[in-house]
């Protein structure tokens, strides 16, 4: 029986099981579809990267969930990318990986942070009923409104578009209790692979923002730490301009609600690059099923 080694790799973290854990497939050359989605249902990520060969980049890099396939996932790409530094496949310096939206510039650092330049942001600022987003969050609309004026809600894409929703207060923030169908709903009217809602009201002194992410719709009910969200907002930032002196280098925490704290860094100057470390935590080989010739039953 083929067996495939597979990692369970924590990415924008710096010890095991915070940050955000990715399925890691360093050779996953010849798998099918259903081979490659069969292991991210084993594995249980969010998102599994399966590393192949590609004829545009350095690599080629596609991402399940356990559900389906996704064009872009920011923490998926720097855990492989910090796992292949790690086992000394690749060394620091520039690479590019190919993914569904097209070839990305990677750079690693000789202490192995992985930063991803991703897509041209894409910023437009929406009309939203506060009272209905309010109530799919669970969160008091009166706390989305009070930032409103000054923080409109906004979908933002660098690659996966996302519904941001800025949040006066991070008790407010903190006190969210979804209703994922209709985060779901309201996500899918914008085309958006979900919400991520953000405060300036950070735990951390050095950090710039807190965030909590929803994508229902990716069989994601919370991420607890989102690159291509972070990158998104990033740019969402900028485009609003939500700084007098725009900074150099922004920290986003994410993923405290769910016992899984981690960080997630951004740079906006130019093209929006989001970075951070990542812990392996498991290392196995995991058996393949076999590639099925057809879905059709015979009688």
């Amino acid at each position: 029986m083929d067996t495939r080694r597979a990692l369970l790799v924590d990415a924008f973290a710096a010890e095991p099981l915070a940050g955000n854990v990715a399925g890691v497939v360093p050779d996953a050359s010849g798998l099918a579809d259903e081979q490659m989605r069969a292991i991210a249902r084993e594995l249980g990520a969010s998102e599994t990267a399966f590393v192949r060969p590609s004829d545009s980049a350095d690599r080629r890099l596609r991402f399940f969930s356990p559900t389906q396939e996704v064009d872009l996932c920011g923490h998926a790409t720097v855990a492989a990318h910090a796992h292949l530094h790690e086992d000394g496949v690749v060394d620091p310096g520039e690479h590019t990986v190919e993914t569904n939206v097209g070839d990305l510039a990677i750079e690693i650092e000789a202490d192995g942070t992985v930063w991803m330049t991703q897509n041209h942001p894409r910023v437009e600022r929406v009309d939203v009923d506060y009272d209905r987003l309010g109530s799919a969050l669970g969160i008091d609309p009166a706390a989305l409104r009070d930032v409103g004026a000054d923080a409109p809600t906004a979908v933002a894409s660098t690659g996966l578009p996302f519904l941001i929703v800025p949040v006066n207060f991070l008790q407010n923030l903190g006190a969210a209790d979804p209703d994922l169908g209709a985060v779901e709903a309201i996500a899918d009217e914008h085309d958006a692979a979900g919400v991520y809602a953000f405060t300036f009201d950070a735990l951390d002194a050095d950090s710039t923002l807190h965030a909590r992410a929803f994508a229902p719709s990716l069989g994601i009910a919370e991420d607890p730490a989102t690159g291509t969200a972070s990158g998104a907002c990033g740019a969402y930032l900028r485009e609003i301009g939500a700084f007098d002196e725009f900074p150099d280098e922004m920290r986003f925490e994410q993923g405290h609600f769910l016992d899984r704290p981690g960080a997630v860094r951004v740079r906006v100057a130019g093209d929006v690059r989001v970075g951070g470390s990542a812990v392996t935590s498991l290392d196995g080989r995991l058996a393949v099923p076999a590639e099925e010739e057809d879905g059709i039953v015979e009688a």
